[in-house]
This record gives C-alpha cells, structure tokens and sequence, in this order.
C-alpha cells in the first residue's frame, strides 16, 4: 500500500503526497494557480569562459555568472564583467521543472528535503517534477521526482 499524507496551505488548499512503487512521490492538489521554474544550463557558457582562460570552478563561476557590482551602501550599478560576457550563453532548461510553487505554497524544488511534510519522507530529496494527471481525479498534478 502506498502512503499517503495531507498537506494544508495557508489558504486551506488540501495536496495530498503520496509514495509511489518507484521511490518518487505524487503530489495531487490545486494547482490552478502556481508557478513553476526551469533550471539554468551553465555549459556552454562555462566552456567558453574556461577557453578564455578563466580559472573558476564550475560551482564558483556560475555564482560569478549572477554577480552584480554594488556601490558601499550596497546599491545597484552594475552586472559583474563575468555576468555581462557569458549570461548570454545561460539559458533555460525547458524539458525540466526544478521548482514548484503552489498559491499558498508549499513551494518545492530542486534539493529540497521531504521530511518537512511527513517523517517517513526524511531524506526524500527532490531532483525534479513532471507533470502528470492522476488516475484517481484526472486533475493536474505533479511527479516529484527523488533523487536516487
């Protein structure tokens, strides 16, 4: 039998996530309203940096890649140099979610750790959603993917 828990929101919306046979979780509930974000791919742009002769990790360049350069009270001036030579290479995965925020929440992503909802999800990390119906109510619902 898989198991399943309630989940209520701020605004009282009910999901239900239940385990599935495979190790990943249905996640069921309302999501008329909700958004949902593709994970960025830092390749091509990283390749180009490092045959440029930047001298960067990857995890350390695609911080750089964000960079802003602020004035000594902290505000706005610019993009990094680094931000405005390779952000152009950046782009959105689109054959991926790697967030999804429900009105009201819960908001999940990428990373993120289960067993907040339920003890027996501890250490249930989620690698990505798909998007699904669900047999039982043909409603929208989403795949969480666990990483394995």
């Amino acid at each position: 039998m898989n198991q399943s828990i309630k989940y209520s929101n701020r605004y009282n919306s009910v999901y239900t996530l239940t385990k599935t046979q495979g190790g990943n979780i249905l996640w069921e509930g309302d999501f008329e309203w909700c958004r949902y974000g593709n994970p960025n791919v830092y390749d091509d742009a990283y390749n180009q940096y490092i045959e440029d002769g930047g001298k960067l990790n990857f995890e350390d360049f695609k911080t750089e890649a964000h960079a802003v350069v602020t004035d000594v009270e902290g505000n706005y001036i610019s993009m990094s140099e680094t931000s405005q030579k390779y952000a152009k290479l950046i782009y959105s995965d689109k054959t991926k979610i790697d967030m999804v925020d429900a009105s009201g929440g819960p908001y999940l992503y990428s990373g993120y750790d289960m067993g907040m909802f339920d003890e027996s999800f501890k250490g249930m990390i989620i690698e990505n959603f798909i998007p699904c119906t669900s047999d039982a109510n043909s409603l929208p619902s989403y795949l969480i993917i666990i990483k394995k």
